[in-house]
């Protein structure tokens, strides 16, 4: 009973100070080892080195390239205006009329390419408030339609996205970017569906509200925002404020770059690592592994590599600080792995305590004879309780993966349904109050959780979490397709 009340004040303790801005590289390892203290269960320096450490670091082998290509390829789009131009020729082929799609749209477009999710706020917003002013639709919504296109279907849904809440699962089911893609497909239809028809209402709705009185002066960032911004992958020391105007790339050589993403991606992952000779990969050298542990990984670097070549081969002449650009992007990658990679590490030494066997037997029980079920709760909970998805999704995988890939291959089910409902399920309860994105969205937009959050909510909470109940319905009558 002691050690299960330590596991929960340890989860409590964490939520509570990350919302209050207290670093994760500091309270993760400071409340996982009181958590060994208090559980009287001894060796918390070993704990620590060996537990805390050797997950964190096997995280930050196994993911690093990711998060480095990820943040520089962000880097490069907002820098040389392509990010801009793209939520520009959205908007403008869809017409003011049609604000609210125009706007979904483009953040989704942007964020499927590997566009970070604060690079697609900064930019889409200034657009979105025009065209929102310009049709009279109230600006509470701007935080919520934004939030649509760049925080659900495209982060966990649409198969093949390079969001690393689509890479950590992989080497854990042995999956790739594209598993269960009829079923990501449809669930993304979902998310989307039941979005836009609840902004289209709620529009209706408030329509006697209008824009309203809003300045829309410039967002300046504190140092408050900017630290729990950073927790979920922003880097807003790099935020470009009073930026003079310069010339952007036309709307496909903009494009490009993210079609380029896209389509290396399934090229790799479907042609060519399928025909490549691997097996020296069970050699001692390469860490006795297999091409399915790494073929996602794989497929998802080059291509990021490849779309960071061919931007600066398209923008050079626009890129005017080449190195300090990459300089940002490599700089913006390390707090959000070394964050993410802390939580992984908390997970592991909590995942060691005696207590946590309770836990796990009472989750994994959850869904009956239905591990889908128990998978999309514990990391949904546990993504809602980091305010993190990514964070949320890395301790129940690095606790229970294992446990629930047995499952699966008893109840036989596809490890790729698994990859699928596990991704999905991040996107839920991490759109709580103190989630970084939110806080970030809310305020670039100006705005506060009383006007806008109830909104942000239903098409990033509820939505999801409709749309994951659709996907492990279809996953358990049809399998994985």
């Amino acid at each position: 009973m002691i050690g299960l009340l330590v596991v929960v004040a340890a989860l409590v303790a964490l939520i509570v100070l990350a919302y209050r801005g207290v670093s994760l590289l500091i309270l993760t390892p400071v409340l996982s080892t009181l958590a060994v203290v208090f559980s009287a269960e001894g060796h918390a320096l070993a704990r620590y080195t060996q537990v805390f450490m050797g997950d964190a670091g096997d995280f930050i082998i196994q993911y690093f390239p990711i998060f480095l290509l990820g943040a520089v390829f962000g880097k490069l789009m907002e820098d040389s205006g392509s990010a801009e131009s793209l939520a520009n020729g959205i908007i403008h082929w869809l017409g003011s009329e049609r604000a609210i799609l125009a706007v979904v749209i483009s953040g989704a477009v942007m964020t499927y390419g590997g566009v970070s999710l604060f690079v697609v706020a900064f930019a889409v917003f200034p657009i979105a408030a025009a065209l929102f002013r310009q049709a009279d639709i109230p600006k509470r919504l701007i935080p919520a339609t934004i939030g649509l296109g760049a925080f659900t279907f495209t982060m966990t849904a649409l198969p093949g996205t390079p969001a690393i809440q689509n890479a950590i699962p992989m080497p854990y089911f042995g999956t790739s970017p594209f598993a269960a893609p009829g079923l990501g497909v449809i669930t993304a239809l979902m998310m989307f569906g039941l979005g836009i028809t609840w902004l289209h209402w709620r529009a209706r709705q408030l329509a006697a509200e209008g824009y309203g009185d809003h300045p829309d002066a410039d967002f300046t960032p504190n140092r408050e925002l900017r630290e729990k911004a950073a927790g979920e992958g922003f880097d807003l020391m790099e935020l470009p404020v009073d930026e003079p105007a310069r010339q952007r790339p036309g709307f496909i050589i903009a494009l490009l770059p993210l079609l380029t993403v896209i389509g290396v991606n399934l090229l790799f992952t479907t042609v060519v690592i399928p025909r490549m000779d691997t097996e020296y990969l069970a050699e001692p050298l390469y860490g006795e592994t297999s091409i399915e542990s790494v073929r996602g990984v794989w497929s998802v670097i080059v291509g990021l590599v490849c779309a960071i070549v061919l931007l600066l081969a398209t923008n050079f002449r626009r890129l005017g600080n080449l190195k300090q650009t990459l300089d940002n992007g490599a700089n913006a990658s390390l707090v959000p792995i070394f964050n993410t990679a802390s939580l992984v590490g908390f997970g592991a030494v909590i995942a060691s305590l005696s207590a946590f066997v309770v836990i796990r037997d009472n989750v994994v029980g959850l869904g009956g004879d239905n591990p889908l079920i128990s998978l999309a709760i514990a990391v949904n909970v546990l993504a809602g309780m980091t305010g993190s998805a990514s964070g949320g999704m890395s301790i129940a995988l690095s606790t229970l993966g294992d446990t629930y890939l047995e499952m699966a291959a008893a109840a036989g089910i596809d490890p790729a349904l698994l990859h699928r409902v596990t991704a999905v399920a991040t996107g839920g309860l991490d759109t709580l109050p103190h989630n970084g994105a939110v806080i970030t969205l809310l305020a670039i937009a100006g705005l506060t959780h009383r006007q806008s959050y109830f909104d942000l909510a239903m098409v990033a909470l509820v939505g999801p979490f409709i749309a994951l109940v659709g996907l492990i319905t279809l996953g358990t009558l049809f399998g994985s397709f």
